[in-house]
């Protein structure tokens, strides 16, 4: 999959700037798709990475942060697009987002002289994410037309062990199942012969607390945690 999204960016990154040249220097450019989106509503659907880091926020002042190991995982979805005015549209992006990461905890956070395997919690999420987003376009030139994203997203996370009895006593760290996010990005449009290319980056910024606290309320893993709040990063590839 990794693979399959390396060569999928290497083409449309050449078709992107085979485009671009076009649209920008060429006096008499050939535009494609030209009423294509004053269609009322269209789909697509995107493919695409995500890097997911987390924020924390704690009740005492503390000596060492929680550091967060962070991966890059994968994103998977379809695209429902509502044309709202000629330069604004509605989207609606469902999607399913793999990814992993790594809490490594100091040694102050224990009384006692931890084991290895407690300074290491794995966070392992399966999200599924519900964004619905304003987007903001430009004029078009030629087969390019830049754009900017915002809005808003609620996410189901299928790994949170929200249920569980165990925690990180036993090794299992738990966060809340839902989650509530705002959203920021941009993109690009590029039109072409038979359908639309549209790279985006967006930043996605947690709203509230997603921590479980352990039931032991001198935790070494959770006691001192006030809030924990997701950010991520999504490079996404979408076609129309």
């Amino acid at each position: 999959m990794k693979k399959a999204v390396f060569v999928l960016f290497i083409v449309f990154t050449t078709t992107v700037r085979a485009q671009f040249t076009q649209s920008i220097f060429s006096k008499d450019p050939v535009i494609h798709l030209e009423t294509w989106q004053q269609q009322p509503l269209y789909f697509g659907f995107f493919l695409g990475l995500n890097s997911y880091d987390f924020k924390f926020k704690y009740k005492a002042n503390v000596i060492e942060d929680i550091q967060v190991q962070k991966t890059t995982g994968f994103n998977v979805g379809l695209v429902a697009d509502l044309r709202l005015h000629e330069y604004i549209n509605l989207r609606f992006e469902p999607g399913l987002y793999y990814t992993k990461r790594t809490l490594n905890y100091p040694e102050t956070y224990f009384v006692t002289l931890p084991k290895e395997s407690d300074k290491i919690r794995e966070v392992n999420s399966t999200y599924i994410h519900f964004p619905l987003l304003f987007k903001f376009s430009s004029l078009r030139t030629g087969n390019i037309r830049p754009y900017l994203l915002g809005g808003v997203s609620t996410t189901l996370n299928l790994s949170s062990n929200s249920k569980s009895k165990d925690d990180n006593l036993e090794q299992l760290f738990r966060v809340k199942s839902w989650s509530p996010n705002y959203e920021l990005g941009f993109g690009i449009d590029v039109f072409s012969e038979y359908f639309i290319f549209s790279p985006s980056i967006r930043g996605v910024f947690g709203l509230k607390d997603e921590l479980i606290q352990d039931k032991d309320l001198a935790s070494p893993w959770t006691s001192n945690i006030e809030s924990m709040q997701t950010r991520g990063l999504f490079i996404n590839f979408t076609f129309h």
